[in-house]
């Protein structure tokens, strides 16, 4: 088995329920070029896997999605050892057979985001990093594995909608999303997805389904207070699954780190800049990301 840590992205439940199977843990207080990370960095060791946690909104749910230090929070990983990464969050539906409480694993997205910075090498030069398959397929298909042993209802696929917010979609929004082919709404896939890749490490991404998207009538009115209440409900229902497939998954015998995965080597031909036009100083304060 490749050493590295396998980074683990995700809210506070998540990251509460894993420390009480963490060995030897440590928060840690880390740099990077790009300010602080959302939060400390909880280290340690679950069965045999190395293991860093992020808790993506901050302590006390601090950070809005547009407001996310997204690319201090991969590069802090990284720069830990970290060459995995599992994320998860929360999602709307927009299609009927993906129900609330259920788990998905994203394998494409749409971007719709616009204010966030979604590269590394802004002032660096021209890097184009492939991003046809946006997820790394083997640690996906270690998650479908592991969740087929489990009484856990998990969608193997899903197309994730990135979108601006923090407002939610209109309805005429919520039905383009779904002539787009999207499966999933959600606001923070992107652009952690596309900075893992600029990172050189495997991820995935284990959605959690709170509700259906406005697209959908609901089948009988009911007041705003009850409505949240059953929304957090079925997003709790989502987030104990999530955290019941990500603990088999550590607590398993699979391989989470592998540097044979083509993900490992996504920068090989994507600097298109000659070496002679990048600056050094640049290329020092981001060589961890070439590792």
């Amino acid at each position: 088995m490749a050493k590295g840590i396998t980074g683990i992205i995700g809210g506070t439940g998540l990251g509460d329920a894993l420390k009480a199977d963490i060995e030897s843990v440590k928060t840690v207080d880390v740099d990077t070029p790009f300010g602080k990370p959302s939060s400390k960095i909880c280290t340690g060791k679950i069965a045999d896997k190395q293991i860093a946690f992020i808790n993506r909104h901050g302590d006390g749910h601090r950070y809005s999605p547009s407001e996310l230090p997204y690319a201090a929070n991969i590069f802090a990983l990284k720069k830990l050892g970290a060459k995995a990464i599992i994320a998860s969050g929360a999602v709307g539906s927009l299609r009927e057979h993906i129900h609330p409480k259920d788990v998905v694993l994203v394998d494409q997205f749409i971007d719709k985001t616009y204010k966030r910075r979604n590269t590394f090498f802004e002032g660096y030069g021209a890097v184009h990093c492939e991003f046809s398959e946006p997820v790394c397929g083997r640690l996906r298909n270690a998650l479908l594995k592991t969740s087929e042993k489990l009484d856990i209802n998990v969608h193997p696929a899903g197309t994730y909608v990135c979108m601006e917010g923090p407002q939610f979609s209109t309805k005429a929004e919520s039905k383009m999303h779904r002539n787009w082919g999207g499966d999933l709404i959600g606001m923070t896939a992107i652009p952690e997805a596309k900075l893992a890749k600029e990172a050189q490490m495997c991820c995935a991404l284990v959605a959690l389904v709170s509700d259906y998207d406005c697209w959908r009538e609901p089948e009988q009115i009911k007041d705003k207070q009850t409505l949240l209440s059953e929304i957090i409900g079925n997003l709790q229902t989502a987030s104990k699954n999530a955290i019941t497939l990500i603990k088999a998954l550590l607590k398993s015998e699979t391989e989470l780190v592998s540097d044979d995965c083509g993900c490992r080597n996504s920068l090989e031909l994507a600097v298109w800049t000659d070496k002679e036009q990048i600056n050094s100083e640049k290329h020092k304060e981001l060589n961890i990301l070439f590792d």
